[in-house]
């Protein structure tokens, strides 16, 4: 064993046991060690912050809590500005594979809001501070029968991280990305000011916020649409066998926002897909079964959804709604299978499939330096938005330069605005007709292309989605140069907002600095700059 470890030390770089175990059986570590670590982990994080919700936490204390943001941004200013800003939140709870680093030599900011403020069922919006999270909002509307418009996968994604950043889901054709949901923001500026923004007020920062990253001020309150919610989501499953019928069959059902309230696909192959189409119902039919699929011993989703493949017919099923919400969450897509390979084996399910999955942070912490470089050279997280137009070529595109399967398909609207503000705009063709369905494409795994290299694929994946007038979800790595992402995203009018906006320059970097390689590392790297800090 010795000289087996030696062998592979040499090899990879690494120096101990514990790094030999963590890289090459990381699957027995995830489930003997994570697993418990989670859940441990979870109960200390749910005690913790029951504790402090008695103890701080209410909605009539909010204006407090805004006010000791407001003195933190006085005392940051007479103290002369030495250092940028940002939020004191950890950034190894961020879904990025990547730490921020910049938050080693930035001022903090604690921020520490995470009530639901007000649940207002006549104007149809719940108020909620940033860091409410999509589970606690979920529960506390469906109890009520609301739910929000969209509401993105997992459990922990927070509002003030889908604002700043991107979140999406299978509504998303009918109801847009996240920030389309959001009727009005409560921010606190550079300048120590708390400004309401809407479309009636502060206009240009209300649509410049989101992707922002916290570059213009804190985001303290979010007011956001609700829908009457129902008990189930009534799915349809539809498996198509060349490239062309599933396209079209996704676009046609993409663009019926009126029978749609859920559209989805998965390509298992370049020429193999299920398009799933969604309804909102409160009764089971005759047509299909329920199925209750947030129940741990129930298959991954993903795994279930092809056997409409094998089974080559359509299907129907009953999902209750906050199972639908989070079909995905216990494999993480179908990202699980690379942790732990064994994790969908009937046996699995049964004696642990309840634990899953693990913690992003502990999978984050536990990386390694030949865990890094094995995932910066072979493995993929990204999620692509094209226009709906070129999603055949872009599939053709991924096909040939990395083979990597699943994929997963989601129609989502980018809305335009009379003064055309915000980093994202729809297409608009040579005759200026703008068309607001994009697709979001996202690439999770190990690609199969011989002699794959990220390091040289993702670049040239970047400039083929600006050249074909997409985005790049911004919690992904990025490996676009500055005029790059200038290209790829509208600048001037934040620019221009950033110069108008007093200390705004001095508080905040810009989004390239905080998402790019000078703002972000790897896992490994984080914990050396944090003990060499």
């Amino acid at each position: 064993m010795k000289r087996k470890f030696a062998s592979v030390a040499e090899r990879t770089g690494d120096c101990s046991v514990f790094e030999y175990l963590l890289t090459h059986y990381r699957g027995l570590f995830a489930t003997v060690v994570l697993l418990p670590a989670s859940l441990l982990y979870e109960a200390y994080a749910t005690i913790r912050n029951r504790i402090l919700f008695y103890l701080t936490s209410a909605p009539a204390r909010h204006d407090l809590r805004v006010q000791r943001v407001i003195r933190q941004i006085e005392e940051w200013r007479k103290e002369g500005c030495k250092k940028k800003l940002c939020t004191a939140r950890s950034g190894w709870k961020s879904m990025s594979e990547l730490v921020p680093k910049y938050k080693l030599s930035h001022q903090h900011v604690h921020i520490g809001m995470h009530d639901i403020l007000q649940i207002d069922e006549d104007r149809r919006v719940v108020k909620v501070e940033p860091l409410a999270t999509m589970g606690q909002i979920s529960r506390a509307l469906v109890s009520r029968g609301w739910m929000l418009a969209v509401v993105p996968e997992l459990d922990d994604l927070t509002v003030g991280g889908l604002i700043m950043g991107f979140g999406v889901e299978t509504s998303s054709h009918k109801f847009g990305l996240f920030q389309h949901i959001c009727e009005s923001f409560d921010v606190v500026t550079a300048e120590g000011k708390l400004l309401r923004c809407s479309r009636s007020e502060n206009v240009d920062l209300y649509y410049l916020l989101p992707w922002s990253h916290g570059t213009l001020g804190f985001l303290v309150a979010a007011t956001l649409k609700i829908i009457p919610a129902r008990k189930y989501v009534k799915v349809r499953y539809q498996p198509l066998y060349t490239l062309d019928e599933a396209i079209a069959f996704f676009v046609t059902e993409s663009r019926d926002g009126e029978k749609n309230d859920f559209v989805e696909g998965i390509l298992y192959r370049c020429h193999a897909a299920v398009i799933m189409c969604g309804q909102l119902t409160d009764e089971l039919g005759s047509d299909g079964m329920l199925n209750p699929l947030g129940r741990w011993p129930k298959p991954w989703f993903y795994q279930h959804v092809q056997t409409y493949l094998h089974k080559r017919q359509h299907g129907i099923e009953y999902i209750p709604l906050r199972d639908y919400f989070h079909r995905h969450t216990r494999s993480y897509f179908w990202a699980m299978e690379d942790i732990i390979a064994f994790g969908n084996h009937p046996v699995f399910r049964w004696l642990l499939g309840w634990a899953l999955p693990p913690s992003i942070q502990l999978l984050k912490y536990t990386e390694t330096e030949t865990t890094r470089r094995l995932r910066e050279k072979h493995h993929v997280i990204q999620d692509m938005l094209v226009p709906l137009r070129y999603l055949k070529k872009s599939l053709q595109y991924l096909d040939a330069h990395y083979q990597l399967y699943p994929l997963w398909l989601c129609p989502l609207a980018i809305h335009d605005n009379d003064r055309r503000l915000g980093f994202i705009h729809p297409f608009r063709n040579e005759e200026g007709e703008a068309d607001e369905l994009y697709v979001d494409i996202g690439a999770y795994g190990t690609p199969a292309k011989e002699n794959f290299d990220n390091r040289s694929a993702l670049p040239a994946l970047e400039a083929f989605v600006i050249e074909h007038h997409g985005y790049q979800a911004l919690y992904a790595e990025t490996k676009m140069t500055r005029e790059q992402f200038r290209t790829m995203f509208d600048h001037r009018d934040y620019d221009r907002l950033r110069a108008q906006l007093p200390f705004c320059k001095q508080a905040f970097d810009e989004v390239y600095d905080k998402v790019s390689h000078r703002g972000r590392t790897s896992p490994a790297e984080m914990r050396k700059l944090k003990t060499l800090d």
